[in-house]
């Protein structure tokens, strides 16, 4: 960390000078805890696989200066959801750019801006949100908020319904090694209805990055929101991303994590359900192969009672890849009649790839319908004969067995139109043809 506090320190006044008052505002208290603490090594708890120590410790650089790297975003993307129309946007490394579809005309109140320019113009707004999910004690977050410069803010007003979804398009490019250090912070009011799909992309596959990113979510009294996230990056990208989501009485959020591209991806998830008649829907879904790395950490606390939460996350191994899920449901006491479910299963196509799994509940009360498992396992040969005596190919009949065994992933996505193109993902995925696009750089399917 000690290159981090010496770059902070070096370039203070830059930091400052280029950021709003309400992000700086956090930053002592960030270096404090930065300074007195160390990023997580392999074999501590929770990290069985990966170490977060040697994932920050190249020499990035850091755009503190605020460059701009000029970018055609009608250009930079081409790859869409077909039949669905979304609000665009995009963030550029970390620097917030509006799409051509985020010039119609959003529902009134609602605010999907730059972090940096709105904490500029609506100080006490965003003040009310930021940092009050993400916890800051958490190195990682501590250096988020200790770099972090622009980010994006959605604010979503009471009694709101969007009738289409919000696209944030991620872009990591440079000239040179980067570290970003990304801040999403999403407001979600009462009585509101709205989904939000976020797409991770890598165009210059050569250099080596380090998106470090934290996602603050609210969500307001009966307010229905989905968050789809999407990583297609590179085998060089290294994702720190933690997200920390809150939830009032009667709100019902669906979390979807998709790894389809990477390189060494840890995301952890920490949602406290804080009001009576809940729903949480955590699911998640990894692809890997060749010495791909993904770790998910997980953690729900139910707070009070009459909740439900769901959670399954399922992941596919070949080659040298490597993964992990360690996930914790916590019931407090006089939470009761809380129902809290946790599965992950694994399917392993290699001898050399490696799972590791540990599921946990931790309940402090009778009166719960709780369970957890977890399984690792290999395709079902029976069903893989059963299919070549109907002359299906070995590999074909690989494919379409692990294609049924991430549906009820897919199948949990609330838009049609996402969950088509999900589907046409995982194949190409599956197959092996999911490779460079020539319009964007960006990882796409073969067209």
């Amino acid at each position: 960390m000690k290159q981090y506090i010496d770059f902070y320190n070096s370039q203070r006044s830059t930091i400052e000078a280029n950021s709003a008052t309400i992000l700086n505002k956090l930053r002592k208290e960030a270096l404090d805890v930065v300074s007195s603490s160390q990023l997580p090594k392999i074999g501590g708890e929770n990290y069985e696989i990966t170490d977060l120590n040697s994932i920050f410790s190249p020499d990035y650089g850091i755009n503190a200066k605020r460059i701009d790297m000029p970018v055609d975003a009608a250009l930079a993307f081409r790859c869409d959801v077909p039949n669905m129309s979304t609000w665009l946007y995009f963030l550029f490394n970390d620097t917030f750019h509006a799409g051509k579809a985020s010039g119609i005309q959003l529902p009134e109140g609602v605010i999907i801006d730059s972090l940096n320019k709105v904490a500029n113009e609506q100080p006490k707004l965003v003040e009310k949100f930021y940092g009050k999910t993400a916890t800051i004690k958490n190195p990682q977050v501590a250096l988020n908020t200790l770099l972090a410069q622009d980010g994006i803010f959605i604010y979503i007003p009471d009694n709101t319904i969007l009738e289409r979804p919000i696209q944030l398009v991620n872009i990591l490019n440079s000239q040179v090694p980067l570290m970003v250090n990304r801040r999403l912070l999403i407001a979600v009011g009462d009585n509101v209805q709205a989904k939000l799909l976020i797409c991770d992309h890598t165009q210059n596959t050569s250099l080596n990055y380090l998106n470090n990113q934290v996602i603050e979510v609210s969500v307001g009294r009966n307010s229905t929101f989905d968050l789809y996230d999407l990583e297609e990056s590179s085998n060089r990208t290294s994702r720190v991303s933690s997200l920390f989501a809150s939830q009032d009485e009667g709100s019902n959020l669906l979390i979807n994590s998709i790894t389809l591209l990477n390189g060494i991806t840890r995301n952890d998830f920490a949602i406290e359900v804080n009001g009576t008649n809940c729903e949480t829907h955590l699911n998640g879904m990894a692809i890997a192969n060749e010495q791909q790395h993904i770790d998910n950490h997980t953690f729900i606390s139910h707070n009070t009672s009459r909740c439900t939460s769901n959670e399954l996350f399922k992941y596919i191994l070949d080659n040298e890849a490597k993964g992990a899920f360690t996930g914790r449901i916590l019931v407090k006491q006089g939470a009761d009649k809380i129902e809290a479910y946790q599965s992950n299963k694994n399917l392993i196509a290699s001898d050399k790839a490696k799972m590791h799994t540990k599921p946990q509940l931790e309940i402090y009360n009778d009166d719960v319908k709780c369970s957890h498992g977890a399984t690792i396992g290999q395709l079902d040969q029976n069903a893989l004969f059963y299919m070549r005596t109907r002359g299906i190919s070995e590999k074909e009949a690989s494919m379409l067995l692990m294609q049924a065994f991430m549906n009820d992933i897919i199948n949990s996505v609330r838009m049609d139109a996402l969950s088509d193109r999900l589907k046409h993902l995982v194949e190409k995925r599956l197959s092996g043809e999911l490779t460079l696009c020539g319009d964007c750089g960006a990882k796409c399917p073969k067209q």
